[in-house]
């Protein structure tokens, strides 16, 4: 991705779906809708009373008639209108040649965006913040920041993009690989289907931990992975072992019981290594 490039604006918005505000967003739904009665039964979807829950278990009402911004989270049509608004940013940057003059691309999935540049990147981003403020926007400026592409790692998406090197030679490359958060959320994922309370029948636990590590392998097919496959295959191989010692009243450490011959063979667990394996042998066929 940052191929090329050697600044990146690493860039958050504050509070994004909070602060939409209602009218700009309508003006930007009804240039792509002309039907009055959808138009209207839009903007009473916006300004419905939502029931929420702060930080100490309160309950509170938010939203309301008499809110002029925010799309609720969560709801089926927010991402959606978090689409359209955004693309007045997106449009705004092709229509005044900022990629040229910045040397530039921006690269977004919804409100998540960096943009990356050939040496002007502060210039990108001084203009980014004067835009996100005529879009009624606020860039959360202690998580934006402006990195060395070639130099310093940065997350999206949940990858980590950035330096790293070959643990033969120590050789450095530009790498992208699972971020530690991603691996973090997948093994808390695991830990919930592993747990020792956990009563269900083997093959539904086997199930279930399957779709979960299926359903990561297939977005994170992209990049350097072999290290994160490892943790992964290894962290599974741990904690299944622990299950089975559990359920099974197995004494001893388990591992001579289970070796991963069997957790990976007969008793159907995926091997991510062994995905990779496949999707090397399908590439080269």
């Amino acid at each position: 991705m940052c191929e090329g490039y050697t600044d990146v604006v690493d860039a958050d918005l504050s509070k994004y779906f909070d602060t939409i505000p209602h009218q700009e967003l309508m003006r930007s739904v009804a240039r792509r809708v002309v039907d009055r009665q959808m138009l209207r039964l839009i903007k009473m979807w916006l300004k419905a009373p939502i029931e929420e829950w702060d930080e100490q278990g309160h309950r509170r009402l938010t939203g309301g008639s008499s809110s002029k911004a925010g799309t609720p989270q969560g709801g089926v049509a927010s991402p959606l209108l978090a689409n359209i608004y955004m693309h007045r940013f997106l449009r705004y940057w092709e229509q005044a040649g900022k990629s040229e003059q910045f040397r530039a691309k921006v690269i977004n999935y919804a409100d998540d965006f960096v943009i990356l540049s050939r040496g002007h990147a502060e210039e990108a981003l001084q203009w980014t913040r004067w835009v996100m403020g005529k879009l009624k926007l606020t860039l959360n400026d202690t998580k934006t920041c402006i990195r060395n592409a070639r130099q310093e790692p940065f997350n999206f998406l949940g990858y980590t993009f950035g330096p790293a090197c070959y643990t033969k030679t120590g050789g450095r490359y530009l790498a992208a690989q699972p971020s530690a958060q991603s691996l973090t959320r997948l093994k808390e994922k695991l830990h919930e289907v592993f747990h020792r309370g956990n009563v269900a029948p083997w093959p539904e636990v086997a199930d279930r931990a399957n779709r979960i590590l299926r359903g990561w392998a297939n977005y994170f097919s992209y990049g350097t992975l072999s290290k994160a496959y490892r943790a992964i295959d290894n962290y599974v191989y741990d904690r299944v072992v622990r299950f089975l010692k559990k359920r099974r009243k197995v004494s001893s450490r388990g591992t001579r019981k289970f070796p991963g011959e069997k957790i990976f063979g007969e008793l159907g667990i995926q091997r991510l290594r062994a995905l990779a394996a496949a999707r090397r042998s399908c590439a080269s066929t």
